[in-house]
């Protein structure tokens, strides 16, 4: 017979493995594309997080059976009528007969589309199921921050070759860096752990940033150690934003500067009831701008600095040394064309010109690069080689085209049908977030701060990527719903 005390021991060595996965997890969130993946779980994927063999741990542990043994929260079920809706329009896909595009099928295109929504859905389950209790919210944003400073150090690196331009500075970094990452660095760029420097950036704004905000608006801390108003979360948050412009990247810098003007305008704490009750005085909203422009203006100068590195980042403000020609309109148009967006706008036409003729259910996950040829904008594709290229690949470099927009991706491969049903999973974390927002301790306030800008960070970064590989998604709307399933627990006891 097992005697109780094995029985003990066995529990203790699954939930100190249990631990350390979660750990590792978080620790490991920064690198997005590790080099040693096999073949049958996206090794032949750009998106390939480290983070991934915790996770498999962390499902057998203790997501599968906590999925038995714990009350869920209802936000688990409005992603369910989405992921019908995604497999049912892939399955519909399978039926049509459509070329096979660079050695591609179908087929095999939907389901590795469906398994990359599997994995997300995964993270998902995963971060919400985890934390059973604060003290566990608090200390898996422990190892949140700390896998974020990993990755902020290994930038600061990076940024170092940028300043002296040293060579051989460089070189060490490039070799070192192929140990996380399948791309090399980018001399003139910083990318963290990551792909490429917009995908550190999104990392910094999207999947941090909200966070980190709300800490230091708050004045909450996950670590014991703060010095009057100064606190780790807020060194990390400087340290974070005076690195963000050497990534060079202007959806990341525009989205930077979206939440934090929004942080300080509308979620500054107030140290008194009085202070409280001016919060919508005009002079109260004045000096929230003048604090927040301040900031920006601070983080203007910075950009301008690292641009003077990077001559295709300066185009950002180049461009308005010229006078407009053809009109404001024309001028403000050729100026998005200026700065390389001319490509992202022809997949963004494209992706809602598939959608027009296949409103309802679309042309199923995955499959946008199958239709991309025969709905092309009528333009000229001779100033748009980004384009070009992905038509007419180049030998070893076949890549798929995707429609570098979230929500236009859900449109042109779901239809009106899975748009909706995200849509209605969406409304749902909106809805724990305000929760949190409204409730009155001062730790549901930094969690209802860091979701709702969590939220705008997510409609942002909307506009650049269209993965459900790329854990930031997910492990945003996790930590929201997590908060929320905790704080709906201890309202209701």
């Amino acid at each position: 017979m097992i005697k109780a005390g094995e029985i003990s021991r066995s529990r203790k060595a699954i939930d100190s493995a249990a631990r350390l996965a979660w750990a590792l997890f978080l620790l490991t969130l920064p690198v997005t594309s590790f080099p040693y993946f096999p073949d049958n779980i996206g090794g032949g994927t750009l998106v390939r997080p480290i983070s991934l063999y915790p996770l498999l741990v962390l499902l057998v542990l203790t997501v599968l059976p906590r999925l038995l043994t714990r009350p869920l929260p209802r936000t688990l079920l409005s992603l369910m009528p989405f992921i019908i809706a995604a497999i049912a329009a892939s399955v519909l896909a399978s039926f049509r007969d459509v070329e096979a595009v660079q050695g591609v099928t179908v087929l095999s295109r939907s389901l590795r589309a469906i398994t990359t929504l599997g994995v997300g859905a995964a993270i998902y389950l995963a971060v919400v199921l985890w934390p059973a209790s604060r003290e566990e919210l608090t200390n898996s944003m422990r190892w949140l921050y700390i896998g974020f400073a990993i990755a902020l150090i290994w930038g600061t690196l990076q940024a170092v070759y940028i300043i002296t331009t040293d060579p051989g500075w460089f070189n060490w970094m490039n070799s070192a860096q192929q140990v996380l990452s399948i791309r090399r660095l980018f001399p003139n760029r910083v990318s963290g752990m990551t792909y490429e420097p917009n995908w550190f950036a999104d990392q910094i704004s999207f999947l941090y940033l909200p966070w980190l905000l709300a800490a230091a608006l708050s004045g909450e801390t996950a670590f014991r150690w703060r010095w009057r108003r100064l606190t780790l979360e807020v060194i990390l948050l400087a340290w974070s934003l005076v690195l963000l412009p050497f990534t060079f990247s202007r959806a990341g810098l525009a989205s930077t500067v979206v939440i934090v003007l929004v942080g300080f305008l509308f979620f500054r704490r107030h140290k008194s009831q009085e202070d409280s009750k001016k919060r919508r005085s005009w002079w109260s909203l004045i000096r929230h701008l003048v604090e927040g422009f301040v900031l920006l203006a601070a983080l203007a100068g910075l950009t301008y600095f690292a641009g003077m590195r990077n001559e295709f980042f300066a185009r950002v403000w180049d461009y308005w040394r010229r006078k407009p020609d053809q009109g404001y309109v024309r001028y403000l148009f050729d100026y998005f064309e200026y700065l390389g967006f001319g490509a992202r706008f022809t997949y963004w036409e494209t992706a809602y010109s598939i959608f027009e003729k296949n409103p309802f259910s679309g042309v199923g996950l995955g499959n946008y690069a199958f239709y991309f040829e025969e709905n092309l904008p009528e333009r000229s594709l001779s100033i748009q080689p980004e384009v070009l290229r992905l038509i007419v690949p180049e030998a070893g470099r076949n890549r798929l085209i995707t429609a570098k927009n979230f929500f236009l991706r859900l449109l042109a491969e779901t239809g009106l049908l899975g748009t909706a049903t995200f849509l209605g999973f969406l409304a749902a974390i909106v809805g724990c977030a305000l929760l949190l927002w409204f409730s009155s301790t001062q730790q549901s306030r930094f969690w209802g701060i860091g979701s709702l800008l969590g939220i705008i960070a997510f409609g942002l970064a909307s506009f650049s990527f269209d993965s459900f590989a790329v854990p930031n998604l997910w492990v945003v709307f996790g930590l929201i719903t997590s908060a929320a399933h905790l704080e709906s627990g201890l309202t209701h006891k």
